[in-house]
């Protein structure tokens, strides 16, 4: 079992940055591949970015170039750097812990924190 605790979420404007972090215990991450998710009000819950267990990452289209992922094995935490924000990226953040490998979808998630709301206003 792997408890997940996201922080680090809350009321920016557009264009500014925030840092979640995702900081684990039960288990060590090292071993697991992970990722992080969101869902705005009235919308699925959706794939944001992942990073394996070597450190390889890949990102969502609508984040590639603001959002970076990265992982401290040494904190059992994992990160997620978010630059210039919009309005859009509202939504809660989760993060995950992957079945076998680093998650895309909800189906290859293991484990899930309980989420931080991140909120954009214009």
């Amino acid at each position: 079992q792997v408890q997940l605790v996201e922080s680090g979420g809350g009321l920016v404007q557009a264009g500014d940055s925030l840092r979640l972090s995702c900081a684990a215990s039960g288990r060590t991450i090292s071993t697991y591949g992970m990722g992080w998710f969101r869902q705005a009000p009235g919308k699925e819950r959706e794939f944001v970015s992942r990073i394996s267990r070597g450190g390889r990452t890949y990102y969502a289209d609508f984040v590639k170039g603001r959002f970076t992922i990265s992982r401290d094995n040494a904190k059992n935490t994992v990160y997620l750097r978010m630059n210039t924000l919009k309005p859009e990226d509202t939504a809660v953040y989760y993060c995950a812990v992957g079945r076998s490998a680093s998650p895309a979808t909800p189906d290859e998630v293991a484990y899930w924190g309980q989420g931080t709301q991140v909120t954009v206003s214009s």
